[in-house]
């Protein structure tokens, strides 16, 4: 099992859904730098259940760093970071332990594990997990945002309702707006018309996903690498690496199939420094920086968790059976994803800085 990525710093996730701990290692921090353990605090509570839009799981989420931390500040050795399960039904589990899941990995896991898997909540599948990446992520934006480095994420799209789109000429503004917020939308009015479509899809015993919007400024150019590491690549896997994430796009994305090449390519101009006129390729050219804002699209499925009552396969008998699942469960994750997001995109693009510069002056 591969739980572990990065080149110049790394990450490694551990636990499952329902075991006593989830956590995460961070090898090669630099060390000296100052953690804002309010901030973590801050950031994880964005990901938490909250409202009729949430699973009724409720966890403290509390962060505790147990190594590579003294006196508030990281020392260079692994920083380990974990999180007690404290709320868990597992019983909710046991009935249906064998009826495979529509739209979950319980008949992939099967397969490659044969049988010895933590089943419950999903184990080691389970977006549960992603609690860790937002509280390393939490400390990788902090590093960032002392380089001016900013990320933030809007719900674009609810099932079929839209926001309005990150503003170029305002993402610095636009970013902290954001940020400040449990339900991020730029647009006001599309708020409680997305609550009310989240709320009317759960009283129908269904779900709903959704599009995510991230926008990255002050990434200098420069960074990321040609082919394999580029930045498109390091971001996707990562991105494509939490649960329910289905369709990562960069800039104009699949809309440049209906363009031209004069219409698709940003121009350059020269003020007081290089920049280019439009931003189509999203801040990125040859898998490269060249220091223009990092927009990203995010496509989360619909939570495959619904109380419907679906066609299933019992794995141990090989019986056609109904299953109707137990459990809390949310109806609608994109809003708790958001933070994922901007999380695992801060390790990425960290890793990738990182492995462009020496660590020496990172913390000057």
């Amino acid at each position: 099992m591969k739980n572990s990525f990065g080149n110049q710093i790394s990450m490694t996730i551990f636990g499952e859904s329902h075991g006593p701990c989830i956590g995460i290692t961070l090898d090669g921090l630099p060390a000296g730098f100052k953690i804002d353990e309010q901030r973590i605090a801050q950031d994880m509570d964005k990901r938490k259940a909250k409202g009729k839009i949430s699973t009724q799981r409720h966890e403290e989420d509390k962060v505790e760093i147990v190594s590579g931390y003294f006196e508030g500040y990281t020392t260079g050795t692994s920083l380990a970071l974990i999180i007690q399960n404290k709320n868990t039904r597992s019983n909710d589990y046991k009935s249906t332990q064998y009826r495979l899941r529509p739209g979950h990995a319980d008949y992939t896991a099967y397969e490659k594990y044969k049988g010895y898997q933590d089943y419950r909540g999903g184990g080691h599948f389970s977006g549960r997990l992603t609690a860790c990446i937002v509280a390393a992520g939490s400390i990788c934006r902090q590093i960032l945002e002392s380089k001016g480095v900013f990320i933030g994420s809007h719900l674009k799209q609810v099932y079929t309702i839209e926001d309005d789109s990150f503003d170029v000429n305002h993402l610095y503004e636009q970013i902290q707006l954001v940020n400040k917020m449990d339900f991020a939308v730029l647009n006001e009015t599309k708020k409680e018309e997305m609550n009310q479509c989240i709320e009317q899809i759960a009283a129908n015993k269904d779900s709903v996903g959704g599009i995510l919007e991230t926008a990255i400024v002050g990434i200098p150019a420069g960074i990321g690498e040609p082919f394999f590491d580029s930045v498109e690549s390091i971001l996707s896997h990562l991105l494509f690496s939490i649960p329910a994430v289905k369709g990562v796009s960069f800039g104009l994305g699949f809309g440049f199939s209906n363009l031209l090449g004069s219409q698709a390519n940003d121009a350059f101009v020269y003020t007081d420094h290089i920049e280019t006129k439009t931003n189509n390729n999203a801040g990125i050219n040859g898998g490269i920086t060249n220091g223009m804002p990092i927009l990203i699209n995010t496509c989360i499925k619909p939570t495959p968790s619904i109380f419907k009552t679906q066609q299933s396969v019992d794995y141990q008998t090989k019986e056609n059976v109904e299953l109707t699942i137990q459990g809390r469960h949310d109806p609608c994750i994109i809003h708790r994803a958001r933070v994922v997001v901007d999380s695992i995109v801060a390790f990425g693009l960290l890793d990738l800085w990182m492995s462009q510069n020496a660590q020496e002056g990172w913390t000057k």
